[in-house]
């Protein structure tokens, strides 16, 4: 049966054919309005989302399924006390396919023993966030055109920043790519994830600005509020880098702004006018990669 966890769940060439049939997807898309007839996703969402529960909803809707949601966990069982496992094997049994959003680390990868259907993992706390890894591969792919032989610089919370943890490990795979991590030293990228990459490839800064004209793809994240037990801290760290149009004055031209969102103020809303933000454009490749995936996993051929 088929899941995905994490980035590395699916080999490289797998990752490509997930790309390249998200682009055959965004060339023809009522070629695929069909594929996902008569089959059903639930979305099980134990965590706040808009853009991931959204995009996974349009992207089942848009492939001809349906989508059963759960945004509200006191409406569940779980209130009273059910276990996963047994909340598993219930929706399992109604529906084609799991996408699941959970706080604590781990959970959707303990759920795979307990599903008759495949899982998908929309991001388990500070663990991982493979879909939204493929919309940063997709991104990088149709506007640069390729994704090995890049410098990607990496923004901000790099310690309980998933997104950037999972797109590390997924673009140490590429060859000749180079990294720059820029954060403060409370929220440094950890070790654990350095040791996919090797030890000459990666440079670790305080100071964006000292780096910013080597920079092929400026990856931007927000300092996380919710994974601090400390607010003091966090009001210390959360503005630490703000990317305004002064700081991009050395970046180069073709020099591409991702950022996963939600954004709340390290993206300046005129860098929204720069051409080389294309942080809105992500929210559309989600789209279109979550569809590739999921017609991948219960769909049937196009016509």
């Amino acid at each position: 049966m088929k899941y995905l966890i994490e980035p590395n769940d699916l080999s490289l060439s797998e990752t490509e054919r997930i790309l390249s049939l998200a682009q055959s997807i965004m060339k023809e898309p009522r070629k695929f309005a069909q594929v996902c007839r008569g089959k059903l996703m639930a979305n099980l969402f134990y965590e706040p989302s808009t853009r991931t529960r959204f995009s996974f909803e349009a992207a089942m809707l848009r492939l001809g399924g349906n989508v059963m949601n759960l945004s509200d966990i006191s409406t569940s069982s779980h209130t009273k006390g059910e276990s996963m496992a047994d909340t598993i094997k219930t929706i399992s049994s109604y529906s084609d396919l799991i996408v699941m959003r959970h706080p604590e680390a781990g959970t959707p990868k303990k759920s795979i023993p307990h599903s008759l259907v495949p899982i998908i993992n929309a991001g388990d706390g500070p663990n991982h966030h493979p879909t939204q890894t493929l919309t940063d591969l997709l991104t990088i792919k149709d506007i640069k055109g390729h994704i090995s032989n890049q410098t990607v610089a990496f923004c901000g919370d790099l310690l309980y920043g998933r997104t950037v943890h999972s797109l590390v490990k997924a673009l140490s795979r590429y060859d000749h790519m180079k990294f720059i991590f820029i954060s403060p030293e409370e929220l440094k990228i950890p070790h654990y994830i350095k040791e996919y990459i090797d030890e000459n490839s990666y440079v670790e800064t305080h100071s964006l600005e000292e780096v910013m004209d080597q920079i092929d793809i400026l990856y931007v994240t927000r300092v996380q509020g919710e994974r601090f037990e400390n607010i003091e801290e966090y009001n210390r760290l959360k503005d630490t880098y703000i990317i305004d149009p002064p700081k991009l004055e050395k970046a180069k031209e073709d020099m591409i702004i991702m950022h996963p969102l939600p954004r709340v103020n390290e993206i300046d809303t005129r860098v929204d006018e720069d051409k080389r933000a294309v942080y809105f454009n992500q929210v559309r490749y989600g789209m279109y990669v979550r569809m590739a995936l999921i017609a991948d996993f219960v769909g049937d051929e196009p016509c």
